[in-house]
């Protein structure tokens, strides 16, 4: 059944592993009462309070209208295997988020919830750790109302493309994960993430707030 009231969340890489999860929760949630999904290609889930946008990230610009709504999740994200380097990677983990959240700052959208990375440091000589701390860097200088930054360590689930390192790594970190100085890599999976978001889109509390792995984990 459609919703009447509520508000209007905007979920960027809705086809990623947390973006898939989001969707399905959010159209389902309360104190949503319209989902607009963000992709670069068609989503498969179909509510009817769920829109699908399918935008050219080259041209965001021309999509400025879509970003419009009361909280934005981003979660759009990608591997230095499938962009072909790190430069093209730091295209899409922070030039695509970054302009998506300028846009939908000008446009008053109250609520920034970001995926970011255990490890999150614009002062990392790591690539990855590099890209999600500057990112976490540039958003607090848009002037949000709330902006909520979520730090998940090793993702799991089922994606559309197999990542080995993922199917390696996994299982080693989860009985790793016990050891002092590991456990922020315990890996969580994509819909323990959402589900976190979704609970702190549901309340009001700080202007920012920043969520470590071990704050993520709530199924």
């Amino acid at each position: 059944m459609t919703k009447t009231t509520g508000k209007i969340a905007i979920v960027l890489g809705a086809t990623g592993l947390i973006g898939q999860a989001l969707v399905q929760q959010l159209s389902q949630a309360k104190h949503i009462s319209k989902v607009i999904a963000i992709s670069r290609s068609p989503i498969t889930y179909h509510q009817a309070n769920v829109e699908n946008i399918v935008v050219n990230f080259e041209n965001l610009s021309e999509y400025a209208r879509c970003f419009n709504g009361d909280m934005l999740f981003s979660c759009l994200g990608t591997t230095v295997k499938s962009a072909g380097s790190i430069a093209a990677q730091k295209k899409v983990d922070v030039d695509y988020q970054f302009k998506v959240a300028q846009l939908a700052a000008e446009n008053g959208v109250q609520h920034y919830l970001l995926v970011s990375s255990s490890g999150a440091n614009s002062a990392s000589k790591s690539a990855y750790f590099n890209m999600k701390g500057l990112l976490e860097d540039k958003i607090a200088q848009l002037g949000f109302t709330r902006v909520s930054i979520f730090r998940p360590s090793l993702l799991v689930g089922t994606r559309k493309e197999f990542r080995l390192a993922e199917k390696v790594s996994a299982p080693l970190l989860s009985l790793l994960s016990c050891l002092p100085g590991i456990k922020k890599y315990k890996p969580i999976s994509g819909e323990q993430v959402a589900a976190k978001m979704v609970s702190v889109s549901r309340h009001s509390n700080g202007a920012y707030e920043l969520y470590e792995l071990n704050e993520l984990f709530i199924l």
